[in-house]
């Protein structure tokens, strides 16, 4: 029956799997289950400094072929064996893009690259390649955006973010209280640093709030809080804020609050200028600043895939899989290079 007064705006609508349809679907195993738990503990640890490794958190800018994911992810595999006595490697998985106006908007949206929005389909990939990359023994990052997507494939995520347009939203600061796992707050796209910071305290505090339940319904989450959660510098208007000052203006801002100072770096977005052969350069600026006695730098950011550069699929060409089709990334080559020199040069 038609309305004049309801869903006017609204083309189609249609009924997507439960989560709990989907977990049974594509369920987790004793591999990646135990690869979740203990990866989540190195990073709780790491983030509250009682393990001085860093996290790396590294890989496409936006996950867009399951292939090309699988082979960053068995080069990232055998690179922490090299590395793991100071660093602990996370791959980055991000399925969900926020836009600043319109694009592409990620896997879940629009698989298929070519505006089909097959958001089922792109639901099962992204827990199809979550499930073979726990299956390595390598945990996994992603950015949360849309707060129905974690209840499809959180239980597979060992370190989360909550974004620079999204750091602010209350309704973020409530899932992430929520969240199993520890998050990451990226400051704000103007470069206000405090908002982060704001945001830990709020996610660090219980909630009440709607969500989507497993089996479909409407429910309200009682959420316990979440405490391990900390900043991520990543630049704002241009400006970089990887600086040593920075890191120590953050650090006396989460101190006011009793905080752990905690402070991950992204070496893209702006304070990388969007160049990705930047970043190798603010890593080692990062390694500097733990050389010189920094004990509340966490880990960095890398955006990073097999490939160096971008490419644009708006053109409806042939889509090369390997190279970013969002932000341009530093390819695998570049990538291994930086990380092992970092390593040779921490403490």
């Amino acid at each position: 029956m038609s309305s004049k007064v309801n869903n006017l705006n609204i083309a189609k609508q249609y009924p997507l799997p439960t989560p709990q349809e989907i977990l049974e679907e594509l369920p987790t195993t004793f591999v990646s289950e135990d690869t979740v738990f203990r990866f989540r503990q190195d990073v709780e640890n790491i983030i509250q400094r009682r393990d001085p490794r860093i996290l790396v958190i590294t890989g496409p800018c936006s996950i867009d072929s399951l292939p090309a994911a699988l082979e960053y992810a068995s080069a990232l595999r055998n690179l922490q064996d090299k590395v793991a006595s100071k660093m602990l490697l996370v791959m980055r998985t991000y399925f969900e893009k926020p836009r600043t106006t319109i694009g592409w908007k990620g896997m879940i949206y629009d698989p298929d690259l070519n505006q089909s929005f097959n958001i089922e389909k792109g639901v099962r990939m992204a827990r199809k390649l979550l499930l073979e990359i726990t299956r390595m023994e390598l945990p996994a990052a992603t950015e949360f955006l849309e707060p129905i997507i974690p209840q499809y494939y959180a239980d597979l995520i060992s370190w989360a973010a909550i974004g620079a347009r999204t750091v602010e939203s209350q309704t973020h600061r409530q899932l992430a209280s929520g969240l199993s796992m520890p998050v990451g707050f990226k400051n704000a796209t103007d470069g206000s640093i405090n908002v982060a910071v704001e945001a830990i305290q709020t996610a660090r505090a219980q909630h009440s709030f709607l969500g989507v339940i497993n089996d479909g319904r409407t429910g309200v989450f009682q959420t316990r809080g979440n405490r391990n959660c900390h900043v991520i510098l990543r630049g704002g208007q241009h400006l970089p804020n990887f600086s040593s000052e920075h890191v120590a203006y953050t650090v006396e801002l989460m101190k006011r609050l009793k905080l752990v100072p905690s402070v991950m770096i992204d070496c893209s977005p702006a304070n990388s200028m969007r160049d990705p052969l930047k970043q190798p350069k603010i890593l080692e600026n990062v390694v500097a600043q733990i050389r010189s006695g920094q004990t509340a730098i966490c880990g960095v950011m890398l955006e990073s895939y097999l490939k160096t550069g971008k490419q644009d699929i708006a053109t409806k060409g042939k889509i090369f899989p390997g190279i970013s089709v969002t932000d341009a990334c530093l390819g695998w080559q570049e990538t291994e290079e930086a990380i092992l020199a970092a390593f040779e040069q921490l403490p």
